[in-house]
Order: C-alpha cells, then sequence, then structure tokens
C-alpha cells in the first residue's frame, strides 16, 4: 500500500490507544482529548477501511479480528517510530542497554568476554537478563536478545553470532561399564536439565525414545549445570562449544553429537538500533570466534 493511501495518523493514534488502554475515556485522557473525539476518530476510520475495528455489542468495548490485527500492526509501527525518534534526538541516551540470554550463554561466553566491552565502552550501563524464556523485545526493554535455534523469528531481525551443534555428555564415571549404543540406553541413566527449557526430553523424542527415563531427571540453573555433569550427577544435551575443552581433557565423555546448522543469533526488532545497542552488536561480531 502507498503510504500516501493510509488514513489520516490522528485517527490511527486514537485506535492504537483505545486498543492499548481498552476504552474510550482512558484513551483521550492519554491523547488529551474527549471520548466523543476518539469515539469519532474510530468512526471515521472504520468508514476508510470499510471495515468494523471494534465489537460494539456488549458492555465493554471489544476489538474484532480485523481490529487487533491492525493494533499488533500499529504496535509495531508506531514502536519503531519512536525508537527512531528517541535515536536521533539522544532522548534514550541514558537508559541501561538491556540483554537477554540463557543463563547457559550468559555463564559460558557473554560473562568472561564482557570485561572487554566494558573497558572500551565504561560509560555504558548494561543490565543482563538471564533467562530461558524467549522474552518480547518492546520499545524501552529489551534491546537485544540471545537466542539459540535456526534464525527464524517472525518480526524480527537475527544476525548468526556462531554455529555449535548440541551433543549429549556425561562425566566417563557414570557411563563406565554402560552400554551406549543408540539414545534409548541412555533412558537408563540420570538425566541434567537446564531450568525451564524441554531439551533433554525434546531431544530424546527426536531420537526416537519415548519410554520414561529410569533414573529421572533434574533441573538446574544453566551456569550450574556444568559443575553438575562434572560431578557425575546425570547425562546433559549441550552445546559443544560448552564443553569442548572438557571432552578434551576427559573431564566428559561426548556421548552423541547432533548435526545442523543451528546456532546462536543476535536478535533485535526491525529499525534503527540506538547507540549503545549498536555499539554492543558490533563488540559482538568481533568477539564471535570459534572456542579453542
Amino acid at each position: 500500500m502507498d503510504w500516501l493511501s493510509l488514513p489520516p495518523l490522528t485517527a490511527l493514534r486514537a485506535f492504537a490507544a483505545l486498543a492499548e488502554t481498552g476504552g474510550t475515556v482512558a484513551a483521550g485522557a492519554r491523547l488529551n482529548v474527549s471520548h466523543a473525539a476518539v469515539s469519532q476518530q474510530i468512526k471515521q476510520l472504520e468508514s476508510h477501511l470499510g471495515v468494523a475495528l471494534v465489537d460494539r455489542s456488549g458492555r465493554q468495548l471489544r476489538l474484532t479480528a480485523e481490529g487487533q490485527d491492525l493494533a499488533d500492526a500499529l504496535t509495531l509501527g508506531f514502536g519503531a517510530i519512536a525508537r527512531a525518534v528517541e535515536t536521533l534526538t539522544g532522548a534514550d541516551a541514558d537508559r541501561a542497554l538491556q540483554i537477554s540470554a540463557t543463563p547457559g550463554f550468559a555463564a559460558q561466553w557473554l560473562m568472561p568476554r564482557l570485561s572487554d566491552f566494558r573497558q572500551a565502552h565504561p560509560q555504558i550501563d548494561i543490565m543482563i537478563d538471564p533467562t530461558p524464556r524467549i522474552v518480547s523485545l518492546e520499545p524501552g526493554g529489551i534491546d537485544i536478545a540471545i537466542r539459540y535455534g535456526t534464525g527464524h523469528w517472525p518480526g524480527l531481525e537475527a544476525e548468526l553470532l556462531f554455529c555449535s551443534p548440541l551433543v549429549a555428555v556425561a562425566a566417563p564415571r557414570l557411563v563406565e561399564g554402560v552400554r551406549v549404543e543408540t539414545p534409548a540406553d541412555l533412558a537408563e541413566l540420570p538425566w541434567l536439565q537446564e531450568f525451564g527449557t524441554n531439551e533433554a526430553s525434546d531431544w530424546l523424542r527426536r531420537r526416537g525414545v519415548t519410554r520414561e527415563r529410569v533414573a529421572g531427571l533434574v533441573q538446574v540453573p544453566g551456569n550450574l549445570l556444568l559443575d553438575g555433569l562434572r560431578d557425575g550427577q546425570g547425562v546433559a544435551v549441550t552445546l559443544h562449544d560448552w564443553v569442548r575443552q572438557d571432552i578434551a581433557a576427559g573431564r566428559l565423555r561426548l556421548l552423541f553429537e547432533e548435526p545442523g546448522d543451528a546456532g546462536y543469533y543476535i536478535v533485535t526488532r526491525p529499525g534503527v538500533l540506538r547507540g549503545v545497542a549498536k555499539a554492543f552488536v558490533s563488540w559482538l561480531r568481533r568477539q564471535a570466534v570459534p572456542v579453542k
């Protein structure tokens, strides 16, 4: 659609405010106009588009399916505009850089390297959210997420940081005398898994193992997973890069390796990144070298 044929911006703003606040009175207060003016703008918008955006049949206004689609698009669009304005004017320059990453990535990859970034950019405040959850990248919130996968997250931009296959590993003493020829043989052993994920179950299911694990499963924070592995407390599925040195030193035994092109990606919202986020992304690219 040609942007010149879009509905009036005032009508779109009124509808976005209604969708966010849930009522014409609250939307009017946000826009500093009367609720009647909000209602009029939305009716004009519906007339312009030729579709109903609001269901008025009940006591409370509800968005129609078409209205929800438009509201979602406006959230992205107005958010991108707000970020661009903030970047151009420096309005959010003092806001801390917010990074979301899995606990394993934060502990094994990011924190050992972070002092290098701090030395280069001592003026930048950083907040790291170590969580296995896929968080939403909203304006004014998380700037950059580091996610493991194949790079396909709808509505977001993803740049490969580094590839690393998944591996199943265990301490040699845990599997001593155990015949491990197929993934099904691992169901007899205890397992460790990063808290908040389903890596162990998902890996076994992909390998055709559907029966229950005999010795159970212990979930631990990602930064404690390697300690449990080295201590012989269970088998775990993790990234090859995280255990490369342990395998080479004989502290862990490589049981299976899963081929594939998955890896860690730098994930951001579409549009212009603010200055501190640009600096961090540039630094991540320079750090993206294979672990020896």
